[in-house]
């Protein structure tokens, strides 16, 4: 069966979830709607609807004009066997010591390296993008310095990748994952599994830091945030206060233009930049309390 996107922007975040809401509820019903925050500055928010099926295009229209938001734009997308379509061209991604891959790249893994093992069909978080490949790189540079943190916090986790590079690094150190996604936990349970790692990550779903296991873990000599600036700046006063004295932070999921903001925000709450990685668009900054 052939599927739609529908997708539009508007301005304001309430009325962008509740064009969100009243898209589930139209005839054809769709498959999947996403609310989402465009990283680019912009301050727009994208809408989007998938359909079996072509949607009902007076009534796109009649939601775009009730929510005043832009004309939607219909395509027919292709017919895609999208694991297959990741094994073909996410090749394994090298950080410092860390090697990422997939089960299709197993022969490839060089020896000596920190081998994460990310299956193809949980491709979010893979290292291929620019925030995950610079928080490993950070990583890969503090374990260079002879760091080794008390225990170590993943604040929206997706895959875990970051937990599990940290776990191999340190096989002592309390390490606690959490994603406000319940499937991203369920993701990052399965690639520890698939890492021989099962029960030496705890995960949790929890928006931020806001969970009775990660408040009772803390303090953390170590937190990784690779989420998107609102929620980072957002976070920063709870980040701040599950840190220990000393203490690390890699954050990532920031657009060049934006790192200057963030960074202003975390030094006002009692954090110092110590280092900052540009990776074509993303910015990575390494702070200390």
């Amino acid at each position: 069966m052939t599927t739609f996107s529908a997708l539009t922007t508007l301005g304001d975040e309430a009325r962008a979830r509740a064009l969100g809401e009243a898209l589930e509820r139209i005839e054809p019903e769709p498959t999947g709607v996403g609310v989402i925050e465009l990283e680019d500055g912009s301050g727009l928010w994208e809408v989007g609807a998938y359909f079996e099926g072509a949607p009902d295009l007076g009534g796109l229209a009649l939601l775009s004009a009730a929510f005043e938001a832009a004309e939607f734009t219909v395509s027919e997308l292709p017919e895609t066997d999208w694991v297959a379509k990741v094994r073909r061209e996410l090749a394994p991604v090298e950080a410092g010591r860390f090697f990422v891959y997939g089960a299709h790249d197993g022969e490839r893994v060089p020896e000596g390296q920190i081998a994460l093992l990310i299956e193809a069909s949980m491709a979010f978080g893979t290292g291929h993008h620019g925030t995950t490949l610079g928080c490993l790189r950070a990583l890969d540079r503090l374990a260079d310095e002879g760091f080794r943190p008390e225990g170590v916090a993943d604040i929206g986790c997706g895959t875990a990748v970051l937990a599990m590079a940290a776990a191999r690094l340190w096989d002592k150190t309390p390490i606690i994952a959490s994603d406000l996604d319940p499937v991203a936990v369920e993701v990052a349970e399965a690639n520890l599994a698939a890492n021989g790692l099962a029960g030496r990550v705890v995960c949790v779903e929890a928006a931020g830091t806001d969970h009775e296991r990660l408040r009772n873990a803390a303090p953390f000599g170590l937190i990784f945030a690779n989420i998107l600036k609102g929620p980072l700046i957002e976070l920063a006063p709870d980040i701040a206060g599950v840190a220990s004295p000393g203490g690390r932070v890699i954050l990532s999921g920031i657009l060049n233009n934006q790192a200057d903001a963030v960074v202003e925000v975390y030094c006002r709450n009692g954090f110092n930049l110590v280092g900052r990685e540009e990776i074509v668009d993303w910015t990575t900054l390494l702070l200390a309390k």
